[in-house]
């Protein structure tokens, strides 16, 4: 008989005072709580904050909305818009290029990405720019690597100027 059987069976034969009652999840509430929010890169903290009512960012499982008192996770980012939405009401957006976000038990959030800006940072002009450059380079007869770096600028970039719009 192997552990897992035999820790079956006493867990079987154990009296029911004994069990542990089973936790049950449920859908997030919208709680009264804030979040503590922190957004690093690897040089700098660009934001920190402890009155942070909603934080939306961009999974790779889909958009999602982060409020207090969440499921605790770690979600992969993709290149997107991150947006705080700070209890006096304002907002706050930036553009990160990717990562992770942390979400703990005790209502804090913890994102962490290799390059992030405040969206106000960036013009428009500049962006349309680039995607012109990047385009010319990955429709063109260069080397498979720049071909490869161009298309991913290109998809960075689209999605930079969808968030300017």
């Amino acid at each position: 008989m192997n552990s897992l059987r035999v820790a079956r069976a006493a867990v079987r034969a154990a009296p029911s005072a004994f069990r542990a009652p089973i936790a049950k999840r449920t859908y997030a509430d919208v709680a009264p709580d804030k979040i503590r929010l922190s957004l690093a890169l690897p040089h700098q903290a660009i934001y920190k904050s402890q009155d942070v009512v909603q934080v939306n960012i961009p999974a790779e499982s889909g958009e999602m909305g982060v409020l207090a008192n969440h499921v605790p996770s770690i979600e992969q980012l993709k290149p997107g818009l991150v947006e705080v939405i700070e209890e006096s009401g304002g907002t706050k957006q930036f553009f990160l290029s990717g990562g992770f976000a942390t979400v703990q038990p005790n209502s804090a959030l913890s994102i962490n990405a290799v390059e992030g800006y405040a969206l106000e940072d960036f013009s428009a002009d500049a962006v349309r720019n680039q995607i012109t450059e990047a385009q010319k380079i990955a429709s063109g007869s260069g080397s498979e690597q720049d071909i490869a770096e161009a298309k991913i600028e290109l998809e960075v970039l689209e999605t930079l100027q969808a968030a300017l719009k």
